[in-house]
């Protein structure tokens, strides 16, 4: 009977961040492989080399706020159909579009707004990359990602500017940021997809 050779740490850990579906930290998964965070600090970025020079690979592996997360890659995503497009949960849309439009904010600002269920938003729009929330003194800084600006169709990635054309989109549809996001919460029953759709509606 073949005995099989244990692989190197680079496929063990792309196998997890795959199998996971979910970005990652290194101290998750130093804990689920028995490595150091260093280990696997550099088994990720060695990982994300060799990604990066398969030819026609379909997938990148990216970090956003010390999480992993193995994804398609974005130039792909119009080619996919709607129903495999990743989506943002209906009950994060109000902190994801407050956070948009007053970037740099403070958590403890967002928490004024929406009330002690904001640090767990945060936290969830955090894991799935969405929005960066860095140390600041007592309370975190949050703005948006790289991924924030592609789920919305913004043609910027950079948070100020990512900040200036929500804050004209919303002023085209007539809303303050208070409106925009009581517009988003759960019970108006609108998905991220229609909310794209309608951001899209006033710049045609």
């Amino acid at each position: 009977m073949l005995k099989l050779s244990e692989p190197n740490l680079n496929t063990i850990l792309e196998a997890i961040v795959f199998g996971a579906g979910k970005s990652m930290s290194v101290p998750e998964l130093s804990e689920l492989v028995n490595k150091s965070n260093s280990e696997v600090e550099d088994a990720l970025n060695s990982l994300r080399s060799t990604i990066k020079r398969r030819k026609d690979s379909a997938l990148q592996l990216t970090e956003v706020s010390g999480r992993w997360i193995l994804e398609v890659k974005t130039g792909l995503s119009p080619f996919l159909p709607e129903s495999f497009r990743a989506d943002i949960p209906q009950r994060l849309l109000p902190a994801a579009a407050l956070i948009a439009y007053h970037q740099p904010m403070s958590q403890a600002q967002l928490v004024d707004m929406l009330g002690q269920r904001a640090y767990d938003h945060v936290r969830e729009l955090s894991n799935r990359g969405l929005i960066d929330r860095r140390r600041d003194g007592l309370t975190r800084r949050l703005t948006t990602t790289r991924r924030f600006a592609e789920y919305f169709g913004c043609p910027e990635v950079e948070f100020r500017k990512v900040r200036t054309w929500f804050r004209e989109e919303a002023s085209k549809m007539g809303l303050t940021s208070a409106q925009l996001a009581a517009s988003l919460a759960p019970d108006e029953q609108m998905t991220i997809s229609e909310f794209s759709e309608n951001i899209s509606a006033t710049t045609e």
